[in-house]
């Protein structure tokens, strides 16, 4: 009787997670007209434009995930001062919609652009070249933050022992630091490729004559509503993604973590720690100067004819309907985050906390299993699984197809700090007549308010950027404002684009602000 909320969320986890996860994509699966594989398969344009994505998504994940390397390595192998705000600053390309980075670089390295226009240099954006330094800057943050993670918990007893043993640096970088590096490399390579692989923004933008795969989808379904050929490439785009899920399952930690850990220690370099400084301010040059011609462009006249200081844009951007779309992204972010935070904090819980039963096992798959999903892939599916029903069309299917789209890494986020607690826990509670609720509610919740906070602000900041899940499930009545860019972008009014995307940060970066306070209020309260 005790345990009966219990049982009765756990079926709620379960039927939601096949209602939305597993659904869609079998929709996406017989949608698609036999025909029209062939048709697809063997057009002029299909190879070129799977070649272009490959292509692109290959250079442009080496590229990110080095820099993303040193990046981390500057920040925690060297005395850098305030390390913090550094690692906040790499982060901040992510607060942006992937579409607006490509938006920028026309901006500043187009044929038009600022920096053509003063140095007469023409570094030709349109094609490969603007596609990898767009995704790069929108997909580098996402490899920082996995391998900065790894060297802020490497043990430095390791280090002293191989020390004593007279291994040389080179041989230490070898045999500890590259083999501490290896799964999270391997993980975060699959994460930039597949997340490349299946973006339409930046290739939208700036890809020139260069088709890509996801534009070519894109176009299909929004321009000629042809979903059977949508779903064609919309399983091709999921290829990657399945691979490198599969990999990630199997590419395990071989190490054994020690009980006793001591923090690296960091000796001093001033040669390294100069070269650090020099890395993070041209990162912080790199990353700002999308940002500032954004600035800039809200507030001139008419670029690139007028650049004399004025508010119109702000005037023309309001009267154009931004306030009522911001509404629609800060209602459509905030529930999101909230009613996704519960959902996947207690699928976390059943799965961590619950023992390893076949219900229990299945939503852990099913959960992880949403993680291999694009979100343009997952959009198409949930078009042709919902349409017709009571809630295509309205603001609840973006919130849904939201929760669905981020739902694996805040429930990992929960699953991994749930699965820290003594395993004997539920077997003590279960004797003293304690129900998994009243454990859930007394004991789990407040001792993992730390992450309950950051899974609530990834969310909500991702719903705030995201435009792929949701392009082909919005309407005018509940457009976030994200989506206004490519339609915008459409119009050429670019200074509204330069608005919005200022807009977005700024609302993110409040977010984070909030979300750092609250955790350090509670860290406050708690000693």
């Amino acid at each position: 009787m005790k345990n009966r909320t219990f049982q009765s969320l756990k079926l709620f986890i379960g039927i939601f997670l096949i209602l939305h996860v597993l659904c869609p994509i079998i929709a996406l699966a017989t949608h698609i007209s036999y025909g029209d594989i062939s048709e697809v398969l063997s057009s002029a344009q299909f190879a070129p434009m799977l070649w272009n994505s490959f292509l692109s998504s290959l250079v442009t994940t080496i590229v990110s995930v080095s820099i993303a390397l040193l990046l981390a390595w500057c920040v925690n192998r060297s005395n850098i001062r305030h390390k913090g705000v550094w690692s906040v600053i790499f982060t901040l390309p992510m607060l942006i919609p992937s579409i607006s980075h490509g938006m920028g670089l026309t901006l500043l390295f187009g044929d038009n652009g600022f920096f053509t226009n003063l140095t007469g240099i023409n570094i030709h954006l349109y094609g490969l070249t603007g596609i990898v330094i767009g995704a790069t800057l929108y997909s580098c943050p996402m490899a920082f933050l996995m391998l900065t993670d790894i060297f802020q918990y490497e043990d430095f007893t390791v280090y002293e022992m191989a020390d004593v043993l007279g291994l040389s640096k080179k041989q230490q970088l070898k045999a500890i630091t590259l083999s501490n590096l290896k799964k999270p490399l391997i993980s975060a390579f699959f994460a930039v490729f597949t997340v490349v692989f299946t973006d339409y923004g930046v290739p939208l933008i700036v890809g020139g004559k260069m088709m890509t795969l996801p534009v070519y989808m894109y176009r299909e379904v929004i321009g000629l509503l042809d979903y059977s050929k949508g779903g064609i490439i919309g399983v091709i785009l999921l290829i990657p993604a399945v691979i490198a899920f599969i990999i990630d399952l199997l590419n395990k930690d071989n190490g054994t973590n020690s009980t006793i850990t001591k923090p690296y220690v960091i000796g001093k370099n001033r040669k390294r720690d100069i070269f650090s400084r020099v890395v993070c301010v041209v990162t912080l040059v790199l990353i700002s100067l999308p940002i500032i011609t954004f600035v800039i462009l809200s507030f001139v006249k008419q670029y690139p004819v007028d650049f004399s200081f004025t508010f119109d844009n702000i005037t023309e951007s309001l009267n154009l309907g931004i306030g009522g779309y911001l509404l629609n992204s800060l209602f459509i972010g905030l529930t999101t985050a909230l009613a996704g935070t519960l959902i996947t904090y207690y699928a976390a819980f059943v799965t961590a906390r619950s023992g390893k039963n076949f219900s229990s096992m299945a939503i852990h798959l099913i959960s992880l299993v949403s993680l291999s999903f694009p979100g343009i892939v997952l959009g198409l599916s949930y078009v042709l699984f919902f349409q017709g029903s009571f809630v295509y069309g309205t603001i609840a299917i973006l919130i849904t197809v939201n929760i669905t789209h981020f739902f694996a890494s805040p429930y990992l986020l929960a699953y991994n700090s749930l699965s820290k607690f003594n395993s004997n826990l539920e077997d003590v509670a279960y004797s003293l007549g304690i129900s998994k609720m009243k454990m859930l509610v007394d004991v789990y919740m407040p001792c993992t308010r730390g992450t309950i906070l950051e899974m609530f602000s990834y969310i909500f900041v991702n719903c705030m950027v995201t435009i792929s899940a949701i392009s082909f499930l919005a309407n005018f009545r509940n457009m976030p404002l994200a989506l206004l860019i490519p339609q915008f972008d459409s119009q050429s009014l670019i200074e509204p684009i330069a608005f919005i995307s200022i807009i977005i940060l700024l609302v993110n970066v409040i977010a984070k602000g909030v979300i750092y306070f609250l955790k350090m209020y509670f860290a406050r309260k708690e000693n």
